[in-house]
Order: structure tokens, then C-alpha cells, then sequence
């Protein structure tokens, strides 16, 4: 399955999701950036509040697209327990905090340093423009569970068949267009057109998004 752009993925998740999740009260979040421009479309869709949920990958010493482990702005890390094992782990505390530090400016960057939207005994549904690892989602995942929701949801375009197995087993319902037994080894190969999100993208898009849904 390919996917013009982000915001055609984000259009074909929400109608995925709607039988299910409109009329709900809820919440979106995306990480950003890529995440936001589908975020924004669902959250239209369903009629309810985007907002962030900002989750840090820690890539590999030698190859930094590969993740290892996922941090958001307080909290453990998730990692990777095998890869862990092999490298120094002063590096990898030291790349804790700087991901850690990375994930409060940019928080502050895009909303100012407010407080999450507030998701208690509603629904939470955390968009990304697409999963490899599942890392940095499993760290959104933990972040957004202390937000104390009715019901998690992970919706994503495509993730590979062994990351939505696991990550269903820490979510309470993971929504995918294309759960991929062969992966093709980055998300960017499922799209036509795959620019990077700017953060001034992701400003508009949660101040156009949400005056359209408030």
C-alpha cells in the first residue's frame, strides 16, 4: 500500500477510525512532526482537540536511523534490551539527556510549555506518519498512559507485522492501513511524496486544527 503524501495517510486513518472512534470524546495526539499533519486530519474528522506527544529516538552510534531506545520529556527510557547490552552505556545515559532536553524545548517550541490536553476516562489516540521499531510509540504509549485514558489507540499508515504485535500487547487497540510481513525497511518508501515536516508546519497545523475543532 502507498500513500500520496501525509496528508492523504491521514485522511484514509481517520476514516479507518471513524466507525469506531467519532463521537467518542477523545483526544489526538501526534509526535511530531511528521505525525502532525495526519494527526490534524483525524482530529478534524472526529471532531477532537490535537495535541502533541512528544517522544525522542535514541538511533544507534553507528547508525543513528536505527533505534535503540525512546525517551520523552520525564520518565525511563524505552529500549531495546539486546542492542543495549553492546554499547557503552555512559553513551547512552549521556544520549538520554540530551534527548530528554530536545523533547522540553521542542514542547515549549510548539505549545508554549502548556500542559498536555487532559485525556482521563476518555479515548487517546496517538498518530504517527508510520512505525519501524516502535520504540519511540512504546515511549508515547507509556507517557500517554499516565494521562489515565478510557481506552489508548495507536494509529499509524504502516508498521511491520512483528512491531504491531507487540505494540497491541501495550495498547488497547492498534489501528494500521498496512501491516507489512515484509517490511521495506523505512516508512518514507510507502509514500510518493515524503518532505520533512517543519516545526513552523506543526505550529499552524495545531492552531488551524484546533480553532476548527474547538
Amino acid at each position: 500500500m502507498r500513500f500520496r503524501d501525509r496528508t492523504d495517510a491521514g485522511r484514509q486513518l481517520a476514516q479507518a477510525l471513524a466507525a469506531k472512534y467519532r463521537g467518542r470524546a477523545g483526544v489526538v495526539y501526534a509526535l511530531p512532526r511528521g505525525g502532525v499533519p495526519l494527526g490534524a486530519e483525524i482530529a478534524r474528522a472526529l471532531e477532537m482537540p490535537l495535541d502533541l506527544m512528544i517522544a525522542r529516538k535514541i538511533g544507534h552510534p553507528y547508525n543513528r536511523e536505527y533505534a535503540i531506545g525512546a525517551v520523552t520529556a520525564s520518565g525511563e527510557p524505552v529500549v531495546n534490551p539486546r542492542e543495549l547490552a553492546r554499547i557503552d552505556p555512559r553513551w547512552f545515559e549521556r544520549e538520554v539527556e540530551v534527548e530528554r532536553a530536545e523533547a522540553r524545548r521542542r514542547h515549549q517550541a510548539y505549545t508554549g510549555g502548556r500542559a498536555l490536553t487532559p485525556a482521563k476516562d476518555k479515548v487517546a489516540i496517538i498518530v504517527d506518519d508510520g512505525i519501524a521499531t516502535g520504540l519511540t510509540m512504546e515511549a508515547a504509549i507509556r507517557a500517554a498512559r499516565a494521562l489515565e485514558p478510557a481506552q489508548l489507540v495507536v494509529a499509524v499508515p504502516v508498521v511491520p507485522a512483528d512491531t504491531a504485535a507487540r505494540l497491541a500487547r501495550v495498547a488497547d487497540d492498534v489501528v494500521a492501513l498496512e501491516v507489512d510481513d515484509d517490511y521495506l525497511g523505512a516508512v518514507g518508501a510507502y509514500y510518493d511524496y515524503f518532505p520533512q515536516t517543519t516545526d513552523e508546519e506543526v505550529i499552524e497545523l495545531m492552531r488551524s486544527t484546533n480553532q476548527a475543532t474547538n
